[in-house]
């Protein structure tokens, strides 16, 4: 038994980082310290206006532990360390974790190359970025790829030069194929530096080039090259008008303020690289209701710059933190330079900082309309749902479909909603085993029988096991089941859960002569259903879910069966014979024409089989 009173004894005067823990041993909590001693005995004090947040995850503590560091720098990295693998709940949590993309140019090699990169490692490549969106850094690779036509292969160069023909980029003329030695080393180099300067935002050289060679084709009337010049000039000057400048100092800055409702903030951070915006991100951050604003954009810091591999030189934000100072000593470690943190009072720099402010309100705003919408779609339709079927609660829907052309390859398909939303990881495919015409209901049957039989085998063994039930497992049933059909399938699925003593309600989706949804069967009543409501809708779209996923299933088990190769047919000719085969003699009619001798000359093949199958093909 944990013993607070002597634990608290116990803790030292040091810095470090503590973690709260409930009676699971789940963590609550995680929190830095200067000195450990009297940051912990405080959550064990009398209420001293903490907040009700606070107050609650206390009265949830079991038990808690500490670990002591040599610095509160060091205790700062475990703490960020600590909450990212946790997630704990009554922490500030930043929800997003993305990775940016960069644009690598590998200026280690002999001859270089231009990447798309998610990380940025310290090698001898040279890194562009972090760039916001992975199109636009795709976008500009191939563009460059176009403008000063760099390999894009991975060949060991100038070891294999020579080794292989040269790629169809050479062809198109995309690559000077330094492969062939069809370049100098030094020429090669002359167009890496050409790119380097473009990525730089040096784009003069070029556009003065791309101009010069289109008004020297056009002379020559040359119009297809002179076309050529023209699309590649605009994409330039399309790159170069997205750099919108800054400030005239180019240096990497980032710009963060935020927006706070009662239950979310949304941090809005834009990206300045070498004195250019050149693009923009928002975040949300959770468990804020108790927080100020500068404690938000304190913790928004120190868990987004953890993960993200490129610090700027400058931090500029909308509020003053606490932690400032010891957030520059250790963003400046990371970067290797000095790093500044500080909120601009005056000028440009201020009114950039109002403009991330004023897009972190518009975002928040706009979500939550959309999320108001999304919400109508999906939770607001199963709503509509259970009350015109007068059920008190649905929340997992599964529905049924069989595929099948004149009983050929008969499927089943089962789909799941959950919130009005699918849950494609629950979706579950059936190759019908029991029916082999076009028998909808003996399918249907099949279908429903081992989908329930398999939860129920699953859920005792569970339970055998003292296990808890795993989440998206068959042992979790539906609220509800949805059948593709009206009275006839709905009496299936009735039957099906009778035999297996499981009371789950059963809806049919009655057609009407054009086979569209008119309304639901349930309890033996035809209920209609308004067609313009947002129920219909997710109805419909089950619906059409169901019936494109077993399509899907049997259009694959279709497809397979007609590449199935004739050599399947003859006896002895297995996976690895076949393949042999048709390297060996490249189609099917050459192994048609075959004489024996021929096959013999494959060293998996043995007498019996080479005649094998010559005799398949002349009897």
């Amino acid at each position: 038994m944990f013993n607070f009173e002597e634990e608290l004894k116990k803790l030292p005067s040091k810095p470090g980082v503590y973690m709260m823990r409930d009676v699971s041993d789940t963590i609550l909590y995680v929190g830095k310290a200067i000195n450990l001693r009297s940051r912990v005995r405080s959550y064990f004090r009398e209420n001293i206006g903490r907040g009700p947040a606070i107050d609650k995850m206390v009265t949830l503590i079991a038990r808690f532990e500490y670990i002591v560091t040599d610095s509160e720098l060091e205790a700062l990295v475990l703490e960020n360390n600590l909450i990212k693998e946790h997630s704990p709940k009554y922490n500030t949590l930043l929800k997003d974790d993305k990775t940016y993309p960069y644009i690598k140019v590998t200026v280690g090699e002999d001859y270089p190359r231009i990447l798309f990169s998610r990380t940025m490692k310290k090698d001898k490549s040279k890194y562009f970025g972090p760039y916001t969106s992975a199109a636009a850094v795709k976008d500009t690779i191939e563009l460059l790829n176009k403008l000063y036509q760099l390999r894009t292969c991975n060949r060991s160069l100038p070891r294999d030069i020579g080794n292989e023909r040269p790629c169809l980029n050479y062809h198109i003329k995309q690559c000077l194929a330094p492969c062939q030695a069809y370049v100098s080393k030094e020429q090669y180099r002359e167009q890496v530096a050409g790119a380097l300067e473009f990525l730089s935002g040096n784009y003069n050289p070029i556009l003065k080039d791309l101009e010069e060679k289109m008004k020297n084709a056009a002379t020559s009337l040359e119009f297809e090259e002179a076309a050529k010049y023209r699309d590649l000039y605009q994409s330039v000057k399309q790159v170069s008008q997205k750099q919108k400048i800054t400030d005239s100092v180019g240096e990497d800055k980032d710009v963060i303020a935020l927006y706070q409702d009662e239950t979310e903030a949304v941090v809005q951070v834009f990206f300045v690289r070498d004195g250019k915006l050149i693009g923009r991100e928002h975040y949300y951050m959770t468990n804020v209701s108790e927080n100020s604003k500068p404690e938000i954009l304190e913790d928004f810091i120190k868990q987004f710059y953890a993960g993200t591999p490129f610090i700027p030189k400058e931090l500029m934000l909308q509020y003053e933190i606490q932690d400032a100072s010891l957030i520059e000593k250790w963003l400046s470690q990371r970067k290797g330079n000095r790093v500044y943190v500080h909120v601009p009072k005056i000028g440009s720099k201020e009114k950039l900082v109002e403009m991330a402010a004023q897009n972190a309100k518009l975002v928040l705003s706009q979500d939550r309309e959309k999320l108001k919408r999304e919400e109508g779609r999906t939770i607001g339709a199963v709503k509509e749902i259970a009350t015109l079927l007068g059920l008190e609660h649905i929340n997992r829907m599964e529905a049924f479909d069989i595929s099948n052309i004149n009983g050929f390859e008969n499927v089943g398909s089962m789909v799941v909603y959950e919130k009005g939303k699918p849950k494609r990881s629950d979706y579950r495919k059936f190759k019908i085993k029991s029916v082999s015409g076009p028998d909808d209901y003996a399918c249907m049957r099949e279908v429903l029988s081992r989908r329930f039989q398999h939860g129920l085998e699953e859920s005792k063994e569970l339970a055998e096991k003292d296990m808890e039930q795993e989440y998206g497992s068959f042992t979790k049933f539906p609220d509800l089941l949805l059948m593709d059909g009206g009275r006839g399938q709905v009496n299936i699925a009735l039957s099906v859960l009778e035999e297996l003593h499981i009371h789950i309600p059963v809806c049919g989706m009655v057609k009407d002569d054009n086979h569209r949804t008119r309304g639901l069967y349930f309890n033996n009543i035809e209920l209609p259903i308004d067609t313009h409501s947002e129920g219909f809708k997710l109805i419909t779209r089950i619906q059409d879910e169901a019936h494109r996923f077993a399509i899907e299933y049997h259009r694959s088990l279709r497809s397979k069966t007609q590449v199935k190769s004739v050599l399947d047919d003859i006896p002895g000719v297995g996976p690895a014979r076949r393949k042999a085969l048709m390297r060996h003699f490249k189609s099917l009619e050459d192994i048609k024409n075959a004489t024996v001798e021929q096959l013999l000359q494959l060293s998996e093949m043995n007498e019996r089989v080479a005649q094998d199958i010559y005799d398949f093909f002349r009897h």
